[in-house]
């Protein structure tokens, strides 16, 4: 098939798109930058192009096969303990340090304490990450991190500040960000099943998970930018926690990998869910909260920021980190192997 085919190009921008991201960021912060006043309609896309980047998602994963990896006791549990259990420890050791204002730690809190459930597959399939376990895995960490973000806010700040996150925009971000996108997905897969029209359009849709990352990446950022301001300050403050998040998750996710005795696309996938943060799903979250907490959307999107620079280098180094016991061909597209 010659490049210049529909498929040629979907390949080229498999091979490119993390390049495509941060172009996609950038554009976003200079769009934000020169037209300020389209930050509150872009805000409203968020959702809606997220929830189509989910779709997307779920679509490439048979539902016969999703359901099957849920029964891998092992990967699930340790894709909880270092989400659930390593990453608040690693939050509560570097709590002391941050900012005094109540705000920006609510923001950090949200977000570190959130597993990520979209771009984390993509970047963990870059690396020869298992992205058919971390799908199984998606509803699981959304459930859960609904259940224990009131339980770990309590923990870091006491019952004031839970008082006003409601559980109201987790429950519509689970009904439009995972219900609703898997069932459309499934539906779409019965009917490729059967149809084969439904095949083509079925065939036709995963070919637009570039685009719609780049596009989620573009909105948010666009959407968030202009609210900097005189926020520059508390943004970059929170910087140096989020690079060493990084940092210290890359280790932990690899000792957490090697107690539960993954295969090495396990493990990496594990590093991955342990590292990347909810920062689109919660972002709603943070834009919900009252005016005094307006700054915690800020540092929401710049973890977005630094995660994704970072993801640039854990697409390289967890190989490195978690190397496979005998040489694989490489891949540019996520892998989609159990």
């Amino acid at each position: 098939m010659g490049d210049g085919t529909p498929r040629g190009v979907v390949e080229r921008m498999e091979h490119h798109q993390v390049v495509i991201y941060l172009a996609a960021m950038a554009l976003g912060a200079l769009l934000g930058l020169a037209a300020p006043s389209f930050g509150p309609g872009l805000e409203h896309l968020i959702n809606p192009v997220l929830g189509a980047l989910l779709f997307v998602t779920f679509l490439q994963v048979p539902a016969a096969e999703l359901l099957r990896s849920l029964r891998d006791g092992r990967f699930l549990s340790a894709a909880l303990v270092v989400n659930f259990l390593v990453v608040p420890l690693v939050v509560a050791a570097m709590f002391t340090f941050l900012p005094a204002d109540r705000a920006v730690r609510l923001g950090v809190l949200l977000v570190l304490l959130c597993p990520c459930v979209d771009y984390v597959i993509v970047f963990s399939g870059l690396a020869g990450g298992s992205a058919r376990r971390l799908l199984a895995a998606t509803p699981l960490l959304l459930v859960a991190q609904m259940v224990l973000l009131p339980v770990f806010l309590y923990a870091f700040l006491g019952s004031g500040l839970t008082e006003i996150v409601e559980a109201g925009p987790f429950l519509e971000a689970f009904a439009f960000l995972i219900v609703i996108p898997l069932a459309l997905a499934w539906g779409l897969q019965a009917w490729a099943g059967r149809r084969e029209r439904g095949r083509k359009v079925s065939d036709g849709a995963t070919t637009t998970m570039v685009p719609l990352m780049a596009a989620t990446l573009l909105v948010v950022v666009a959407s968030q930018v202009p609210k900097l301001g005189g926020s520059l300050t508390d943004a970059a403050a929170v910087i140096p926690f989020y690079v060493a998040f990084l940092v210290v998750m890359a280790f932990a996710g690899k000792a957490v990998a090697r107690g539960f005795r993954l295969d090495v696309p396990g493990g990496r996938a594990v590093v991955f869910s342990g590292a990347t943060r909810n920062s689109l799903v919660v972002l709603p979250l943070a834009l919900s909260l009252p005016d005094p907490y307006a700054i915690a959307a800020v540092v929401v999107v710049t973890q977005t920021l630094v995660e994704v620079l970072g993801m640039v280098l854990y697409v390289r180094a967890v190989p490195r980190l978690l190397p496979a016991s005998s040489p694989a061909p490489r891949t540019s597209a996520p892998d989609r192997s159990a």
